[in-house]
């Protein structure tokens, strides 16, 4: 078929009789209470237990849909549009019965319609709040994004129209964090809807401080708790080992929040987030990305992460460097000379990579491959503007016993220190 069939026609006998029945129409509409009825029993009965209870010759024909069913649910699917019939079927908790499908049913065709009425369903504001409420459903819904059928996974766009009204679904991502590939879809779909909506964004950071781990305030003067940002980092450190793409991803989710002081605000209001948050990316910075033993060319590889890891190091150290875990521990160095190490590796091996981009570029003549040097090009410079301006921030602080231990350790070297000075001083000549 090229669309799903249209809704059910009145049968001749109404027809005959000017209509439906006044008492058997759903809201204002010709559609009949009792079919739809019939067709939701009819879903019961394929989740029932008796009927999920199969041996492995039936597994083959769960996988496929009865014809005449898929032809009277897909009518489902175009009435659930109309408001009313929407209405209706939330009263009767419909997507109680949706959900049932999508937890048991192993046919494709079945879970992609069952979940298109539920996303048609969410476009009333009313019926999605309430759908978004429900954390059972929340957490099947997401399960959906694991699926390997290509058009249930189109119509898992469900989720989009959930989470842009209701902050509490995001909070059921949590549960989820032992499966890698879930959370990378999540964090995609997450970090594309911050970039493109700021306003989204400050009502997750926000509506994320009314409640602490769940439990009332009970001290009015006590500082709010965020709960963003402790459920990023968690998703961070359960993809960190096994998908760096999708590390890249939450690490670029907590820079879009250092745009705006609210996101700031987020991080390092809550000491133990904030703490959190700087020794996760601390150790990232010192022990992951880009090590001295690391070939110069690992930066092309490296480049976005690198940025986005540095920008919220940068953020923290710059609004909150007064804060506990930033604190030098007298007579010793904390964090300086190790971060200063890094953002000096970094400079030195971008100027590695930025003479290869050159000469590939003199020997390239194909106008696509040269438009990626320039692509590569872009990202390299946001990496070295962010570098500097987090180096220059640090050499301000710098004390003599600090310069001194670097000098003695190796962090800081006549040659270190000259490409440093090279980099910062078109913009940062005072420092």
């Amino acid at each position: 078929m090229d669309r799903n069939p249209s809704p059910p026609p009145p049968s001749q006998d109404e027809e005959e009789d000017g209509g439906v029945a006044g008492g058997d129409c759903i809201g204002s509409t010709v559609y009949s209470k009792h079919w739809l009825f019939g067709v939701l029993s009819g879903l019961i009965q394929i989740v029932s237990p008796e009927n999920t209870k199969s041996s492995s010759d039936d597994e083959e024909q769960q996988m496929e849909l009865d014809e005449e069913m898929e032809n009277e649910i897909c009518r489902v699917w175009d009435m659930s549009m109309d408001e009313d019939v929407a209405l209706f079927l939330q009263e009767f908790n419909a997507p109680d019965i949706f959900m049932g499908v999508l937890a048991k049913s192993k046919c494709p065709r079945l879970r992609e319609i069952c979940v298109g009425i539920l996303g048609n369903m969410t476009c009333f504001q009313e019926i999605c709040v309430s759908i978004s409420s429900d954390k059972n459903l929340g957490e099947v819904l997401l399960h959906c994004l694991y699926d390997s059928d290509p058009p249930t996974l189109l119509e898992t766009r469900i989720l989009l129209n959930v989470v842009s009204f209701n902050i509490s679904f995001f909070t059921s991502i949590s549960v989820l964090f032992s499966v890698v590939d879930l959370l990378v879809k999540v964090g995609e779909v997450v970090d594309k809807l911050f970039d493109l909506d700021e306003k989204l964004m400050l009502e997750w950071i926000r509506n994320g401080t009314s409640q602490a781990l769940d439990q009332p305030q009970e001290d009015s003067e006590e500082q709010p708790v965020f709960r963003i940002v402790p459920c990023i980092l968690e998703a961070a450190k359960q993809v960190r080992s096994e998908n760096p793409e999708g590390l890249d991803v939450y690490m670029h989710i907590l820079q879009l929040l250092t745009t705006v002081d609210d996101g700031i605000e987020a991080i390092v209001q809550c000491p133990d987030t904030g703490k959190d948050t700087w020794n996760l990316l601390f150790d990232l910075i010192c022990h992951e990305f880009c090590q001295s033993d690391d070939p110069p060319i690992i930066l092309q590889e490296q480049k976005t992460v690198l940025a986005s890891v540095f920008s919220v190091l940068s953020a923290i150290y710059a609004s909150q460097a007064e804060q506990e875990y930033l604190k030098i521990e007298k007579g010793k160095y904390h964090f300086d000379l190790p971060l200063i190490d890094s953002l000096i590796r970094v400079l030195q091996n971008m100027e590695h990579c930025q003479k290869k981009t050159e000469n590939s570029a003199e020997s390239n003549t194909e106008e696509t491959k040269k438009s990626d040097l320039t692509q590569d090009d872009f990202h390299l410079k946001i990496l070295k503007d962010i570098s500097c301006e987090f180096l220059s921030n640090i050499f301000q602080a710098l004390t003599k016993e600090t310069v001194a231990q670097g000098l003695k350790e190796g962090q800081l070297s006549k040659e270190k220190c000259s490409s440093a000075f090279q980099n910062l001083l078109p913009f940062y000549s005072l420092v």
